[in-house]
């Protein structure tokens, strides 16, 4: 019997299976920080005043001296990582993103 954990096979899944077979316990609750790119600082901004009105941890920084300048937000919300969880977060900040220009460009945490 095999007592590996199974995730769907998208980006979510491979990031918790290579968790998993590192060692990581995924039933440990931590901070994971979903990331979202903005073209512009003033979209950013918006974004992150929302998502701190409902309370959620963001940090914000920018890079202007790229060719392409971009501002980045990310939301820290404490959670189980499964699956489910981490996908419909996602999700979640990726439709309101998209109402101001914003991708969800990913998601890490510490193990």
């Amino acid at each position: 019997m095999n007592d590996e954990p199974t995730f769907p096979d998208d980006a979510n899944g491979a990031m918790l299976r290579q968790m998993a077979a590192d060692g990581d316990d995924l039933s440990v609750p931590r901070e994971i920080a979903f990331s979202i790119i903005f073209p512009t600082e003033d979209a950013a901004l918006k974004f992150a005043v929302a998502l701190l009105k409902r309370g959620q941890k963001v940090s914000f920084s920018g890079d202007d001296e790229d060719s392409e300048p971009f501002w980045l937000v990310q939301a820290h919300p404490y959670m189980i990582p499964t699956h489910e969880r981490i996908s419909d977060y996602e999700y979640l900040l990726a439709i309101e993103a998209d109402s101001l220009g914003g991708q969800a460009v990913g998601w890490g945490c510490e193990s």
